[in-house]
């Protein structure tokens, strides 16, 4: 509820500290002294558009703040979690007007934007008029509010998640079906492709060597000659290895005569030997390398040119060819994957439009049960209110399936028997407006309700009984939510747990007047009844009537 209002510099208002109860609070005062601006003020708290006319004259800005204590669990305080506020102490909602028209909001002294705090302020707090076009006279509540009566608020729920779960499967396979579609177009040529790069058979690197190869063969019969000098030159018969052999082991049999001689030339003998020996082993293998088919060099080349074109043919490196065709296998594997997933997606959506017809089916149900409901209580309401043969009555009509199921409704009214029932807002008056408000929102407190009301000024034109009734279905309304009134009704403002007096009083220094609130005790609560009884001069008459209001109230 709301515990306390701050106003700083608001038109008429210098310095104003406001502390709320629980129960009806009702605020009255001449007209003029200022009951519009306290109204005004407070809504800009709560993130009502920001003008600059608000700050008072002089001064460069104005300021507004409201505490509010909530229990734990309340959906407002899960709207200022999600703007990552801590919630710990509850909400204040502050709001800074500039003079040049610019202003901020905070919430827990952190700086929010003005959509914010609308949306942790609507959890909070509803304000009623006669012509309010918001809360319960805007046809877009209207099912809300039957769902809240007829405690369907998880039912509800329910029907949105399988709304959402349908429209999920839809657009999957929407996306499914175009991808699908897309893959049929180009499934012939994969698999052209695919049975051409397998036919292919590529493998990493083989062009390199390939290549390589070729470039030997074609380069071999130019060395050949060379290389077939330089076997006779090692191996031949003109090699010196004979010799060289010979005269190794003659001198390895000297070796004993003069060791220390012989030993060092005969290891550089046997160490030539060797290397002659691994000259001509190397020798023999280069012609024996350099001696190919000729129709190997042919089918090489006719290789590289097949492995070539395909790369060129694909946009791709020879050596990704390999990988190109995997990827082709797998494309026209989740092709036949697609098929069946689609298959199996579109069985999914079918089950899930079935689960959400049946989900609205029941809901709908419900909600023309709770409706009737609904209608029964808010037209018991109505004759004591003076509506006498008024009816109130919920419309239920089919509307396209949506996340709210496939019901419109909307509140319709019957002021005097025998007369065209239409909307609520089309049909009724402004008093009687107010009047079936107040009926369905008396209706409605515990359902579907934010935890500060505050009702301007709907009992105007209202007297007498009417004035009465009003009172009490406050005062009752008041015993479930925090409700705030501005009032010109003494029967109203006598059933109130507090009653605060506005007025407009010149300042200390004479210079210009401002808006002073005073919550009044039980004597002066009766005086200013008789004022609202008896209007400018207040008469014994007026006192004694407003002292019986006073205890029939309590």
């Amino acid at each position: 509820m709301l515990v306390s209002l701050s106003i700083r510099d608001i038109v008429l208002i210098d310095k104003l500290d406001l502390d709320f109860g629980r129960g009806l609070t009702i605020l009255t005062g001449e007209t003029g002294a200022g009951k519009s601006i306290l109204l005004d003020a407070f809504s800009l708290a709560l993130g009502a558009r920001g003008d600059g006319g608000l700050v008072r004259q002089g001064q460069a800005q104005g300021q507004v703040s409201a505490t509010f204590e909530l229990a734990a669990g309340h959906p407002a305080l899960a709207v200022a979690q999600a703007q990552d506020i801590d919630t710990g102490g509850g909400l204040i909602l502050r709001r800074v007007q500039l003079a040049d028209g610019r202003g901020r909001a905070f919430v827990n002294d952190q700086r929010v934007t003005s959509q914010a705090l609308r949306a942790i302020a609507r959890e909070l707090v509803e304000i009623h008029g006669q012509h309010d076009d918001r809360a319960l006279v805007n046809p877009g509540t209207h099912r809300q509010l039957v769902d809240a009566y007829g405690g369907l608020t998880s039912e509800a729920a329910d029907v949105r998640a399988a709304f959402a779960r349908w429209r999920g499967l839809k657009g999957e396979i929407a996306r499914e079906r175009a991808r699908v579609e897309k893959a049929r177009g180009e499934a012939d040529y994969l698999r052209h492709a695919f049975a051409e790069l397998t036919s292919l058979a590529a493998l990493p690197g083989e062009e390199l060597g390939l290549a390589e190869r070729r470039s030997i063969m074609m380069q071999a019969e130019k060395v050949a000659g060379e290389l077939r000098d330089v076997q006779a030159s090692v191996t031949g018969e003109h090699s010196p290895m004979p010799a060289l052999a010979a005269a190794l082991r003659r001198l390895e049999r000297r070796q004993v005569q003069a060791p220390s001689l012989i030993a060092p030339v005969a290891e550089a003998l046997d160490a030539a030997l060797n290397a002659f020996d691994l000259a001509g082993q190397a020798v023999g293998q280069a012609l024996r390398d350099a001696d190919f088919d000729p129709r190997e060099l042919e089918r090489i080349e006719e290789r590289l040119f097949a492995l070539r074109g395909a790369g060129r043919k694909y946009g791709v490196a020879i050596d990704a060819l390999a990988a190109l065709a995997e990827k082709f296998a797998a494309e026209l594997a989740d092709l036949d994957a697609g098929e069946t997933r689609l298959i199996a997606l579109t069985r999914e959506a079918e089950a899930a439009e079935s689960a959400y017809g049946s989900a609205a089916r029941v809901l709908s149900e419900a909600r023309k049960k709770a409706a009737a409901a609904l209608d029964a209580a808010v037209t018991a309401e109505l004759a004591p209110l003076k509506l006498d043969g008024a009816r109130f009555m919920t419309e239920i009509s089919k509307e396209a399936e949506g996340p709210e199921g496939c019901d419109q409704v909307a509140f319709w009214v019957q002021t005097n028997p025998g007369t065209k029932p239409g909307p609520l807002m089309k049909i009724a008056s402004g008093g009687e407006l107010a009047r079936f408000m107040l009926a369905l929102k008396v209706v409605l407190a515990d359902r579907g309700s934010a935890p500060t009301l505050v009702f301007d000024e709907i009992d105007t034109g209202a007297g007498g009984a009417v004035a009465d009734a009003m009172g009490q279905r406050l005062a009752r309304l008041a015993s479930r939510v925090q409700v705030l009134a501005v009032t010109h009704a003494p029967q109203v403002a006598a059933r109130a747990r507090g009653h605060f007096r506005i007025a407009k009083d010149a300042t200390d220094d004479g210079k210009r007047v401002a808006t002073r609130v005073m919550l009044l005790e039980m004597e002066a609560r009766r005086e200013e009844i008789a004022r609202m009884l008896a209007g400018a001069t207040i008469t014994d008459e007026a006192r004694a009537a407003a002292g019986r209001l006073l205890d029939s109230a309590r």
